[in-house]
């Protein structure tokens, strides 16, 4: 039988929301139609929060990251690695992980960003669990997931600008010896023939920012197609099936789901085919708007504080982004 088996557990979570708040009117004015019946009646979307000016994805980071420092009842010295999962950089080089770590004053820190849009934070819950099943030199890991879309939204375009909002989640990842509760499973998926139907197309090599391509808008997130409805319901569906067969347990096990909050329809359809009753996914689209890798954080984080989790459930994470990439976990409480 083996002994002092490492595992990775979660020992508390943050998050931070600017204090802009932009309510569906402002794009009623904004657009000159009416759009916020189809977003609170279609995506149960009131409102969102947006950066203030000069606000940006690592002062983000830095708030969500002390609120679980401090839960936690340690500092940042302590961390042995950062992973910043996000889609929107301080920079697109350096790495925002490594602001985050000279800001926090966490010494020497290794940091690296991870990068898989929307399902980043899961993503590098993934990478950072593994770190600490995997290397003794890796006991206390710091994920975050941060997302300033509003930089990149196109005011004219209501596709986009009514969706997306700002915010981060951070969930501080410790090591205990042959315990019985942290990671229990992950999966990644990639649909590789989507990568074309929505990201921000320029900045890159492909497409430097010129004044030819700034003309175009390629400096802002574009949604070049509508992806089948049915995409996410049914992948998300398929990753909670396996997840909890792997580990000879069933749908109905599941305690908690955290979805990535594009579409509340997608959620409870998702729940429908697994059996489960809709209060089993917790939302917070309703007043946060799409915050993309972060969501799923923020949401879990929400949970937390109001004592809904406790000690033995198991939690199941699935998000989803552009790519399109999806990412799985669970995780015993």
């Amino acid at each position: 039988m083996q002994t002092n088996q490492r595992n990775a557990v979660i020992l508390s979570t943050g998050a931070y929301v600017p204090k802009r708040v932009l309510p569906n009117s402002y794009f009623d004015e904004l657009l000159g139609e009416n759009v916020s019946q189809w977003l609170e009646s279609n995506l149960e979307i009131y409102e969102r929060r947006w950066c203030e000016e000069g606000e940006s994805t690592a002062d983000m980071c830095v708030q969500a990251a002390e609120q679980a420092l401090e839960r936690a009842g340690l500092e940042a010295q302590d961390l042995d690695l950062i992973i910043v999962a996000t889609d929107t950089p301080e920079y697109l080089t350096p790495s925002t992980a490594a602001v985050v770590q000279y800001r926090l004053r966490a010494g020497h820190t290794g940091t690296f960003d991870l990068n898989a849009a929307c399902a980043g934070f899961v993503t590098g819950l993934d990478v950072g669990a593994k770190y600490i099943r995997t290397d003794e030199r890796y006991d206390r890991v710091l994920v975050i997931g941060a997302y300033a879309m509003s930089k990149y939204l196109n005011p004219k375009d209501k596709k986009t600008v009514t969706l997306f909002a700002d915010g981060a989640g951070a969930i501080l990842l410790g090591v205990e010896l042959n315990s019985q509760r942290g990671y229990l499973d992950s999966e990644l998926i990639t649909l590789g023939q989507y990568y074309d139907g929505m990201g921000i197309y320029g900045g890159g090599t492909k497409s430097p920012l010129t004044h030819e391509t700034l003309d175009k808008g390629e400096q802002y997130i574009k949604l070049n197609y509508r992806f089948p409805p049915e995409l996410n319901p049914q992948v998300w569906t398929h990753m909670a099936r396996n997840i909890v067969q792997r580990q000879k347990l069933k749908p109905e096990d599941i305690d908690h789901m955290f979805l990535t909050q594009i579409n509340i329809n997608s959620i409870r359809t998702t729940l429908d085919n697994l059996g489960l009753p809709h209060h089993k996914a917790h939302t917070s689209m309703q007043y946060f708007g799409y915050t993309g890798s972060a969501c799923i954080p923020i949401t879990m984080n929400q949970a937390v504080e109001a004592g809904k989790i406790k000690k033995g459930d198991l939690v199941v994470m699935i998000g989803s982004g552009s790519g399109l990439t999806f990412g799985s976990a669970a995780w015993r409480w």
